[in-house]
């Protein structure tokens, strides 16, 4: 602990801190709740899209035969062009929260092309966009846990430092100030019967 006055004027001051420390506290633990609360949800759904996201993989192993003849090229049109998201606030976070994934147009001569291109490109676009959303919510969990991070880290320095080291002050000023009182009281007396002596002894002479 820093070396500071024992007076009356840092016994308020730091009883003001402390109160500031109690009110503050609950807001922080309210937010590390809802941290943990979110990250939780959010592993949730990503394993849930990890496991819609295999579950296709699976299904699209049918293509994967079709998928090796060289006169059918499905990387231009399964190959995401944008992902949009939008953000929602978490606890005074920002969060990304995924939206859709774009590609481009499948602009191909339906006569000359085979009849599974259509499904196959609707398959592998659902994967593409699942392993897109599935980076989108890791995004998310990752930012979400930096700020978990933070604010255990504030949590712990009020309660385990802020609030221990300005109730420790309040208690040693007090003790001064209590016997600084105590010693003053004590001369007062002293000094009233050096007086009283004084007197008497004039009197009597």
């Amino acid at each position: 602990m820093a070396k500071v006055k024992l007076t009356k004027g840092e016994l308020k001051k730091t009883r003001d801190a402390l109160r500031q420390y109690y009110r503050y506290l609950p807001t922080l633990q309210l937010k590390k709740q809802q941290l943990q609360v979110e990250i939780l949800r959010a592993n949730a759904a990503m394993e849930e899209k990890r496991h819609q996201e295999a579950a296709r993989s699976r299904e699209a192993e049918a293509w994967a035969g079709l998928l090796s003849d060289r006169l059918v090229d499905l990387k231009p049109w399964i190959a995401p062009t944008a992902v949009l998201s939008g953000a929602r606030n978490i606890a005074g976070v920002d969060i990304p929260v995924f939206e859709k994934t774009e590609f481009a147009p499948a602009e191909y001569d339906l006569f000359l092309t085979p009849l599974w291109v259509d499904a196959a490109i609707d398959a592998l676009r659902a994967i593409a966009s699942l392993r897109e959303e599935i980076k989108v919510l890791e995004k998310g969990v990752a930012i979400l846990k930096q700020e978990l991070r933070t604010t255990t880290q504030r949590v712990n320095l009020f309660e385990k430092v802020k609030i221990p080291e300005a109730e420790e002050l309040i208690r040693v000023i007090k003790i001064y100030i209590g016997d600084q009182m105590t010693n003053a009281v004590g001369r007062s007396k002293m000094a009233k019967k050096k007086i009283e002596k004084a007197e008497y002894a004039g009197a009597v002479s």
